[in-house]
């Protein structure tokens, strides 16, 4: 009799998923570890959460909400885009960390504007600009307490690059549940905290980012606008902890699909892996356009 129940409870909640759910579900098999997901559009009921309160550590992601932190104290008046910060000795993240600017001054000692290492954090996703930023900020605890405040649960930063750098297992302890990331994305496209402008400034990194085209971007329909913002980390023993992309994908209306896809402890390689995070942004758009009709 119980082996019946849960056998019918079991076949109700496939039932409930919704299409869009079930070929998110699909897709994800193909990743060989953790898949959470999701998506929101305004005035629509489109559906593709799979695990959306999961805690998949974010990696880069993070540089989204540290940049609209740093952009609010702006407006605040407690900083400038156009003051100069000085890159330290200290700031740089040694041996190796993808950081154009460290590339460019690897001896550091230089002032950048922070209007640039915004940019190069939220845009080109550079880990030492990310770390002077956070630096000079106050830390993670500054980002963590601004993405509250927003109403935006689910999100939790502990570390800088430099500590993400050392210990592989810290990225377990920052995470951004997916369901966060789109009330976060939908908080910046439909009531942003900034002002216009800043909010524009803000979109024209994510949109200007050459990261991850292979991505959410990688089978969209050619000419689609794409704001978003990638994370990734290192593979260790065949495992890749983190594989990720959010973002708001423009429809053909002008509307924009927030989406948020973690592929977490991967086995696949790097071609699956992004394909899988393409495959669900195309089958979420492909459901919007079929819902428009």
């Amino acid at each position: 009799m119980r082996a019946a129940v849960l056998m019918l409870l079991c076949a109700s909640a496939a039932f409930a998923q919704t299409s869009l759910q079930q070929q998110v579900r699909a897709i994800a098999r193909d990743a060989r570890g953790k898949v959470s997901v999701a998506c929101s559009l305004p005035g629509s009921e489109v559906n593709c959460d799979l695990d959306p309160h999961a805690h998949p550590p974010m990696q880069s992601v993070f540089k989204l909400p540290l940049a609209l932190t740093a952009l609010h104290l702006v407006e605040q008046g407690k900083l400038e885009l156009d003051q100069p910060v000085r890159f330290l000795e200290s700031d740089r993240i040694l041996p190796h960390a993808y950081s154009p600017l460290q590339d460019k001054y690897p001896e550091a000692g230089v002032d950048v504007p922070l209007r640039e290492l915004l940019r190069l954090a939220a845009s080109e996703s550079d880990n030492v600009a990310a770390d002077i930023v956070l630096r000079l900020i106050g830390g993670p605890t500054t980002v963590d307490a601004y993405v509250r405040s927003l109403g935006v649960n689910g999100f939790h930063l502990e570390d800088n690059e430099h500590a993400l750098h050392r210990d592989h297992k810290a990225q377990y302890r920052n995470w951004l549940e997916p369901a966060g990331a789109v009330a976060m994305l939908q908080r910046i496209n439909v009531e942003s905290s900034l002002t216009p402008e800043h909010t524009e400034l803000l979109l024209t990194w994510m949109k200007d980012s050459p990261m991850g085209a292979q991505r959410i971007k990688g089978l969209l329909p050619t000419g689609t606008v794409v704001l978003h913002k990638t994370g990734t980390s290192f593979t260790d023993g065949g495992v890749t902890a983190a594989t990720n992309d959010i973002g708001l994908i423009t429809l053909p209306d002008g509307r924009r699909l927030a989406i948020a896809v973690f592929v977490t402890d991967s086995r696949a390689d790097e071609k699956t892996r992004e394909a899988v995070i393409a495959r669900i942004a195309r089958a979420a758009y492909e459901e919007c356009a079929r819902q428009r009709k």
